[in-house]
């Protein structure tokens, strides 16, 4: 399986203490391991799933698009609820 960033992904992941960097990165394990373990999204987002974790006591979401037959997984987004799906839009 192979794992693609973007480079919105690359920015946010880049400013990460290793703590949270460690938690992101048994996240993307656990979404390689399982592609349909995120949610499903709809409307604008349709394509999409976002997976959620928890990092200490703060919800975090992992966006990214997988494509199975081509076995690529694209991540996209990473960041708390608070302006990520209107980020994830733009």
């Amino acid at each position: 399986m192979r794992v693609l960033t973007t480079p919105r992904f690359d920015r946010s992941v880049k400013k990460l203490h290793a703590q949270e960097k460690k938690a992101l990165d048994e996240a993307v394990k656990a979404v390689i391991a399982d592609t349909d373990a995120g949610e499903l999204k709809k409307g604008d987002l349709a394509g999409l799933r976002v997976y959620k974790y928890r990092f200490n006591t703060e919800q975090m979401l992992l966006a990214y698009a997988a494509n199975k037959a081509e076995r690529v997984i694209i991540l996209m987004g990473y960041g708390t609820h608070e302006n990520f799906y209107r980020d994830l839009k733009h």
